[in-house]
């Protein structure tokens, strides 16, 4: 099991969600990363293949984060989504992997004609 991060800051102004781990992991993860990345079956479907891509989501604010015992966030969004459990092992594959995870996200979006922008 994954180590819980020492540190958990949640940067309302730069919309960012900040994790330290005990091995000197940090990380910070925008608000926007983490809804699109969201680990929930609305987003993520029930299998392969079954993803929905989520658009629109420029803007999106975390109203808040909740522990969930000692494994995992919840994370609230201003949007009204608040289901997926973001365990400490998927936010620190978040962490590090956000550079790859992000790039293949803009080119689906780019892919499906969409626009991360709010309609």
């Amino acid at each position: 099991m994954m180590e819980h991060p020492s540190e958990i800051t949640l940067h309302q102004q730069s919309r960012e969600l900040e994790l330290a781990f005990p091995d000197g992991f940090r990380c910070k993860l925008p608000f926007e990363f983490l809804r699109v990345n969201s680990p929930s079956a609305e987003v993520r479907g029930h299998g392969p293949g079954q993803e929905v891509l989520q658009v629109g989501k420029r803007s999106v604010n975390v109203l808040n984060i909740e522990p969930v015992g000692s494994y995992a966030l919840q994370i609230n969004f201003d949007d009204g989504h608040d289901s997926g459990l973001y365990s400490w092992e998927y936010l620190r594959h978040l962490g590090e992997h956000q550079d790859s995870i992000w790039q293949s996200y803009l080119q689906r979006i780019h892919a499906a004609g969409a626009s991360r922008d709010p309609k």
